[in-house]
């Protein structure tokens, strides 16, 4: 790509400015959701990092906080509210999201914000030698260890993953016998 588009350019600057040199990736296709990602790079999808931005309300407005899911999860609520001691959080509209970041969703980088935003970080991408996030656009990402992508965000590491439900291994057919 010759000319690096700016929202891409302000995550490169933000990384640099911490000492760390990305390597972004641009594709075709849109890398917006978790499984578009991971099968443009050739990973799993439990190391795509999804940033979600979530906002509760306090007496001084809107109070942000960024979280980087592994995008094989989804985020519990509870648990996230419980981490921020609020006693009320939901995700942020599109709107919110561009105007606290200034990124687009599905382009949210995990830093290069337009303001500092508390982030907190899902365990589950510390399981991967390396990770893949949003570069600023809908169709760019980098890849780094996941300690790194904690410290260029000052992440705090705490579970805010909804348990997972149990899979059927493969659906009886209606009427067959069960093994009750």
């Amino acid at each position: 790509m010759d000319q690096v588009p700016s929202a891409t350019q302000r995550v490169l600057d933000a990384a640099e400015r911490k000492g760390v040199k990305l390597e972004v990736v641009f594709f075709d296709q849109s890398t917006h959701t978790a499984d578009d990602a991971a099968r443009a790079v050739g990973a799993e999808v439990g190391q795509i990092v999804k940033s979600l931005v979530f906002v509760s309300d306090d007496v001084d407005g809107l109070q942000p906080c960024l979280v980087l899911v592994s995008g094989a999860n989804t985020v519990d609520l509870a648990l996230l509210g419980a981490v921020l001691t609020v006693p009320r959080i939901r995700r942020a509209t599109a709107d919110e999201a561009r105007e606290l970041t200034g990124f687009s969703i599905g382009g949210i980088p995990p830093f290069g914000h337009r303001q500092q935003i508390r982030t907190v970080m899902d365990p589950d991408l510390t399981r991967y030698d390396s990770v893949w996030a949003a570069a600023g656009t809908a169709n760019a990402v980098f890849p780094l260890p996941p300690n790194t992508l904690r410290i260029l965000t000052g992440a705090v590491v705490t579970p805010i993953a909804a348990a997972r439900q149990p899979q059927l291994e493969q659906e009886q057919p209606q009427g067959a016998p069960t093994n009750a």
